[in-house]
């Protein structure tokens, strides 16, 4: 099965740009920095890496460049023993090709993008990749998600801007988000916008302002309230 380029793809200076949403899938500045910094810094998985399963959820596959710079985070801190299960919904995969070209610009990755292309199925599935556990979610994530029986430890939200993409962060889907978290789950986004604090306080999430990457002067980090703390 062949995913549709429902996305328009075009290149800007190495950099993959959506044209149905008109956003660059990822910083130009940095795309590997801003990972690092807005998911794997946001998420605090360092503090928070333990021997056993733990569990990442992903609004937005993209390029795969969160789970490969994840992966190689992995590959280099976590303890023995720890397992990471790694889920991302996405409704317009890239092809194998588009993904190795999207991710050559960072050589340090090479291991895991190659990895990730030769173990790549964008037509959904699940598939071990190292010790990660990858299953990517195809279809509206606001159909998939409140069906999905996972429950994620770390959120990375990732969608295009919220002011292109408004779908990707609507209440509902916000919702499903907090409905699918472990208790003291946290989720990171690069995004401060009105309506994605609104909706991640409304899914019972506490929300705390950090500084952004780049050009981005903040950025949101949202730890789950449990039910009985609420």
């Amino acid at each position: 099965m062949t995913a549709p380029d429902a996305q328009d793809l075009r290149w800007e200076n190495g950099v993959p740009v959506s044209g149905r949403f008109d956003d660059p899938y990822y910083s130009r500045e940095d795309g590997l920095a801003e990972t690092r910094h807005v998911f794997i810094d946001g998420c605090r998985l360092r503090e928070r890496l333990r021997p056993g399963p733990f569990s990442i959820a992903e609004l937005g596959f993209g390029t795969g460049l969160n789970f490969c710079a994840t992966l190689a985070f992995w590959q280099a801190q976590a303890p023995a023993g720890a397992a990471l299960d790694y889920t991302s919904f996405e409704l317009y995969p890239m092809q194998a090709g588009e993904i190795d070209r999207a991710l050559a610009a960072w050589p340090e990755l090479a291991p895991q993008c190659a990895a990730l292309v030769a173990a790549w199925r964008p037509e959904g599935g699940t598939v071990e990749i190292g010790p990660a556990r990858l299953t990517l979610v195809t279809g509206d994530a606001r159909e998939t998600l409140p069906v999905w029986e996972g429950r994620a430890d770390a959120w990375y939200l990732d969608g295009f801007a919220p002011s292109r993409n408004p779908q990707m962060w609507e209440p509902a889907l916000l919702a499903a988000v907090g409905a699918a978290s472990a208790p003291d789950s946290v989720a990171a986004t690069y995004s401060v916008a009105g309506p994605v604090r609104r909706g991640l306080e409304a899914a019972g999430f506490s929300l705390e302002r950090l500084p952004g990457y780049g050009r981005k002067r903040e950025m949101l980090r949202a730890v789950r309230i449990p039910p009985d703390r609420a």
